[in-house]
């Protein structure tokens, strides 16, 4: 790869960071093609673009984003694969599903909302995170079951005019 090469690839991945506030990276070394094809499709479906990444060019492109990425650059050896997403728990419950099949996907980092989360051991803590719709489902479900209970309450009082005959 020329250096002129490198600085596109750069600029390229400094354009895809600026973008998003979702970024997990993983090592999907050693996957099967097969296995490999599968975990493409699910990301597809989901909604989440994964793409493999030469470590150096991601680190460049890190330091060039205007967003903070802490110590995330320090998991930034071997093989690196960058999962974008709009949803925070996407791409957890996708490598947290394909690892009950293999060890692999190994969750490296992941860079979401501004805050950064290294090492394997977070990946079940992230996929515990709730998506914006998934807390706004939540909200409307608190706010409606007090207004249900007053209309249920208010449906199951006996009629006055039934109780005089």
């Amino acid at each position: 790869m020329t250096r002129e090469e490198k600085s596109i690839a750069i600029e390229d991945l400094t354009a895809q960071l600026a973008d998003v506030n979702v970024v997990y990276l993983a090592d999907i070394s050693g996957l099967d093609a097969d296995t490999t094809s599968n975990l493409r499709r699910a990301c597809f479906k989901a909604g989440i673009k994964l793409e493999v990444v030469k470590n150096t060019l991601l680190e460049k492109a890190m330091e060039a984003s205007d967003n903070d990425y802490g110590d995330l650059a320090s998991v930034l050896k071997g093989n690196t694969s960058m999962f974008i997403a709009d949803t925070a728990n996407g791409p957890a419950k996708i490598i947290k599903e394909f690892r009950k099949k293999g060890e692999k996907p190994i969750f490296k980092g992941a860079y979401i909302n501004q805050e950064i989360f290294i090492g394997d051991n977070l990946l079940d803590s992230l996929v515990a995170i709730k998506s914006k719709e998934e807390v706004i489902a939540e909200i409307i479900g608190l706010l409606q079951s007090p207004a249900q209970r007053v209309i249920a309450a208010l449906q199951n009082q006996p009629n006055k005019e039934e109780g005089a005959e």
